[in-house]
């Protein structure tokens, strides 16, 4: 059995790095792609992961397979593709924050198939993810929501991170649409502050929690930046404050404290109906320490952090460090 197993977009992130002797800015090749970063910082925490996408066969996906394969995630359900160019995302930096530009036009993220969708690995996880990305073009979009039914008949918890790109859609609405549209196949959802109103309709993170769980969502998580995270269950809400770190980086954070989060739920093997409140506290805490040792390096999967180091900040039992 494979603990997680991901769905989506896996690309290259560049991400600047200084300048030239002319002053033009550099950029460094970093792998990246939010349900491929969730994957590698399970991975780095000592979970049973597997990615299924699609890659071209070029110089950045023979890349960004290795870097799966050296991070310990099984990548036999990753195509190379010939005829498609793996997607590029140019990162701009300000005061820590990021901004995208996208090569993905269309990007090999874009063409999987259902028919190519490796179903081995499906009847074989206890947890499902994927975002709304692979929803934002067919054919990924038929072959997303195939495997997430897919992943669902065969019993396991269906994840979902909407991580919302506005450059990658035709409108603001076209994405309102598409990402609520999966929303009847979740189990746990992770939500920003900045996204709750495109996906309830309600901006304030407490009311938009409530909406998500009566559309059937069992365990739904606001992440709120500095203010650190919300988890809302039909039975209780639990808050815990973000972790006080240097932030060189913030790409990848968001992923890097989803892969936290679901490896509890791995671990522990709790369903969100099992979930008690002092096991959500612990779980969010985990996560923040994630997130927090992750945005101190740049990139996001070469900053995903190792258990050690996780683990020694949690076993502190501080709030923060």
């Amino acid at each position: 059995m494979y603990d997680v197993t991901a769905m989506g977009e896996l690309l290259i992130d560049f991400t600047p790095c200084g300048t030239s002797e002319a002053g033009r800015t550099l950029f460094e090749q970093n792998p990246g792609g939010a349900p491929a970063n969730v994957l590698v910082a399970m991975s780095k925490l000592g979970l049973k992961t597997a990615f299924i996408g699609k890659v071209g066969e070029d110089m950045h996906g023979e890349l960004l397979k290795q870097t799966l394969i050296n991070n310990g995630v099984e990548t036999k359900g990753l195509i190379e593709d010939p005829e498609v160019f793996t997607t590029l995302a140019f990162v701009q930096l300000k005061d820590g924050e990021r901004s995208f530009s996208f090569a993905r036009k269309p990007g090999a993220d874009t063409q999987i198939r259902a028919d190519e969708v490796n179903m081995d690995i499906l009847n074989q996880t206890r947890i499902f993810h994927f975002g709304s990305l692979s929803l934002t073009n067919e054919p990924a979009r038929s072959a997303t929501i195939y495997a997430v039914e897919q992943a669902k008949k065969a019993g396991a918890l269906i994840s979902y991170d909407p991580n919302y790109r506005a450059p990658l859609w035709p409108s603001r609405e076209a994405a309102e649409q598409e990402m609520r549209s999966v929303i009847k196949y979740v189990d746990i959802m992770k939500v920003s502050d900045e996204e709750t109103k495109l996906l309830t309709g309600v901006e304030d993170p407490y009311e938009a929690a409530q909406i998500l769980l009566d559309q059937g969502v069992k365990c739904v998580v606001i992440t709120m930046g500095k203010d650190g995270a919300m988890l809302r269950t039909e039975r209780f809400t639990v808050k815990e404050p973000s972790q006080t770190r240097k932030v060189v980086d913030t790409t990848g954070a968001g992923d890097s404290f989803w892969g936290g989060l679901l490896s509890r739920f791995a671990e522990e093997k709790v369903s969100p109906e099992e979930l008690s409140q002092q096991q959500a506290s612990d779980f969010i805490r985990f996560a923040n320490i994630v997130a927090g040792l992750c945005v101190e390096k740049r990139g996001a999967i070469p900053a995903m952090p190792n258990r050690d180091d996780v683990m020694y900040l949690y076993n502190l039992k501080l709030e923060k460090f």
